[in-house]
């Protein structure tokens, strides 16, 4: 990852408001509500709250594959595109099965027609960054999940792109490959420059990860507190997690979600505390 010329805000979002239609012509959905928010460079930023809260929405609305109906967002002074300054990673790991997985990593290179020598040179240099050159020439299959999410994320970070947009990347691992996964990412960010927006479902794997947390209100999407993470770096070779200041984040943004959803009448919990007090 690389950070662009240094500028006030990497990304800068400016009252964005998102809606999607419903199928079948009923009517549409408000998934983002005036929302603001300033990312600086070189910063890790999570995105957290309840399930349809538009998190996937606002990653989505980062990288150009959707416009918002009304508002801005700017990418390094730019309206926000697909290309190889944005890298991305979904809980999906979407590697093609057809391909070895050094062949996955230098795809992005290969559709930029970059030489090929080029390409395994740079897959190479990334695949040992991850720490799986020995699998360079397998297949997807024949790799565990974690294995198979560490070729996702060096494919992504083979185009060395200023933004990396990561969508709940560690959510379908085991809780133990998970917490390597972890630790992969906060090494990557302490030898790599670039802005990380993380969504995340785990307030442990946000605070653990990130500069700021966003907590995002239930849909339509709100920007509900936004909360700055100060605990020193680097933060894999400290029992961070049972530190005061990591517990007192923790009990305030789990107090918050949980507020939130059982005070929001589309929430399932909310309906079904009712259906037990009537």
């Amino acid at each position: 990852m690389r950070q662009d010329a240094d500028s006030k805000s990497a990304i800068s979002i400016r009252h964005v408001t998102t809606s999607f239609r419903r199928p079948g012509g009923r009517g549409s959905v408000l998934a983002l509500d005036d929302v603001s928010l300033e990312i600086a460079p070189n910063s890790f930023v999570s995105l957290v709250g309840p399930s349809g809260c538009g998190k996937t929405t606002l990653l989505r609305l980062l990288n150009g594959l959707i416009k918002p109906d009304a508002g801005q967002i700017l990418v390094n002074d730019q309206a926000p595109s697909c290309g190889p300054h944005i890298g991305l990673v979904f809980q999906s790991i979407r590697l093609m099965p057809w391909r070895s997985i050094k062949a996955n990593v230098y795809f992005p290179l290969e559709l930029r027609n970059v030489p090929r020598a080029e390409c395994e040179r740079l897959a190479d240099h990334y695949l040992g960054m991850m720490g799986i050159s020995k699998f360079a020439d397998s297949y997807p299959h024949e790799l565990s999940g974690g294995m198979q999410q560490r070729a996702a994320l060096a494919r992504a970070l083979i185009s060395q792109p200023s933004i990396l947009l990561m969508d709940e990347p560690f959510a379908a691992l085991d809780a133990q490959t998970r917490e390597f996964m972890q630790i992969e990412v906060m090494k990557i960010r302490h030898m790599l420059k670039g802005v990380v927006v993380f969504v995340t479902h785990s307030v442990d794997e946000a605070i653990l990860l990130s500069d700021q947390i966003v907590m995002l209100s239930p849909r339509p999407g709100k920007i509900a507190e936004l909360l700055d993470v100060n605990l020193p770096h680097p933060r894999w070779d400290h029992d961070i997690r049972s530190t005061n200041e990591f517990l007192n984040l923790r009990h305030r943004l789990w107090e918050g979600i949980r507020t939130m959803v059982l005070n929001d009448p589309q929430s399932d919990f909310y309906q079904r505390d009712k259906v037990l007090q009537d």
